[in-house]
């Protein structure tokens, strides 16, 4: 039987990187995002080109009711589940100064980086316990997270407290789900080419040329993808909660 990943935000971006890689290597997919499924058909005529087995569920993780509902949907699905990638998260609206930060903008930020993923894992790891089978690969759940986690954005302050709080959501849930055979793990990217950067392209060319990174080009979604794979195919064994970056050492440290 085919193991199953949740992808949230898997339809687009990092996550789309993420289930790219993961088709490669036979799972099946059950892939989430906010749009429409009529808006998401070249993704999943994508992958059943492949003769991959997926599917899409349209739901917000901010949402209680739509992790249910995402939970529920992928269960009734494939009957199983053996890999959470909490992948999908939203930049800081506006972009604003912490001096004109707003709650309100802070609290959907939150709500979707941080609350969505924290609760989602919570209600998947019911359906993994419940998958699980010593025969096979381990479970395990990823929090996608970001280099905004260490590095400060005063225009982003909400983005960077969500992502930093998403490393001890990891110890959290690394601590609780080691008895079920679960590994969680955090995935740290750095400036990687997706839609979420299009805009500042110019800029973090320039950074990128001038020694941004030790590694001179943009990370691709591919290298995340392929990392992730890593992880939940059990290649990278007995270092549950751990941090592993994707940011070509963007964040060494050097005089």
């Amino acid at each position: 039987m085919s193991k199953v990943a949740l992808i949230t935000g898997g339809a687009r971006g990092i996550g789309l990187g993420i289930a790219r890689k993961l088709a490669q290597s036979g799972w099946s997919l059950m892939l989430n995002g906010v749009r429409p499924a009529d808006q998401v058909q070249d993704v999943l005529q994508e992958f059943s080109e492949l003769e991959v087995d997926v599917a899409y569920c349209a739901a917000n993780i901010g949402c209680s009711d739509d992790r249910t509902k995402l939970i529920d949907a992928t269960q009734q699905k494939f009957g199983r589940l053996d890999a959470l990638i909490n992948n999908a998260g939203i930049t800081s609206p506006g972009r604003k100064d912490i001096l004109e930060a707003d709650e309100e903008a802070f609290d959907k930020v939150i709500d979707i980086n941080l609350k969505g993923p924290f609760f989602l894992t919570k209600l998947a790891a019911q359906l993994m316990k419940s998958s699980r089978d010593a025969a096979e690969v381990r479970g395990s759940v990823i929090f996608v997270s970001s280099i905004s986690a260490e590095f400060v954005s005063v225009n982003r302050g909400d983005y960077c407290l969500s992502k930093a709080a998403l490393g001890m959501a990891k110890d959290l849930w690394a601590t609780r789900l080691a008895e079920f055979g679960i590994d969680v793990y955090e995935v740290r990217p750095g400036v990687i080419r997706s839609d979420m950067t299009s805009g500042v392209t110019q800029k973090y060319d320039e950074l990128i040329a001038n020694g941004l990174t030790l590694e001179r080009r943009w990370g691709e979604t591919e290298d995340v993808g392929k990392a992730v794979r890593a992880l939940v195919e059990g290649e990278i064994p007995y270092a549950t909660g751990q941090v592993l970056k994707i940011d070509g050492g963007m964040t060494i440290h050097s005089l």
